[in-house]
């Protein structure tokens, strides 16, 4: 009997191995991985800027009077420029059949943006169209206009 018990306990304390190896977890499964949060898209600014002549802001409500047939402005962005830049498109016409006197396009990624118009004529009104263009986002556009004449 005491062989009996000794081959039961021997089997039982088998059993036991075998039944708790079995039920181990097998194994530790990796951590998920988070989802990749989305990118942080940081708005535009909408497009603001001034045009200036000799330093001072042109009036826009009035005739700029201009002395000579050349007159130098500068475009100011005064806004957060866009990542891309800008296009700074400057025509001048003849106000009396919108004949083009003088067009240039620039593109730029700085605020100060001189340009040269030229061809003016002496006594002739003409009017001038500044349009500041983003790069990044064409729907981010700002315009101004005045009118010039040249003495």
């Amino acid at each position: 009997i005491k062989i009996f018990f000794k081959k039961i306990s021997i089997l039982a304390f088998a059993s036991s191995i075998f039944f708790l190896a079995g039920c181990s977890k097998g194994g530790d499964s990796p951590t998920p991985t988070p989802p990749t949060p989305p990118p942080v898209v940081v708005a535009e600014s909408d497009i603001v800027f001034k045009v200036d002549v000799a330093g001072s802001e042109v009036n826009y409500a009035t005739v700029f009077p201009v002395v000579g047939t050349s007159l130098i402005m500068n475009a100011n962005i005064t806004s957060t420029l866009p990542k891309d830049g800008v296009t700074i498109d400057v025509s001048v016409k003849k106000k009396s059949d919108n004949t083009v006197v003088f067009t240039t396009s620039l593109s730029s990624s700085a605020a100060s943006n001189p340009v040269t118009v030229t061809g003016l004529t002496a006594g002739t009104l003409c009017v001038a169209t500044i349009t500041v263009t983003s790069k990044s986002k064409a729907s981010n556009t700002a315009l101004k206009t005045f009118e010039l004449a040249s003495k």
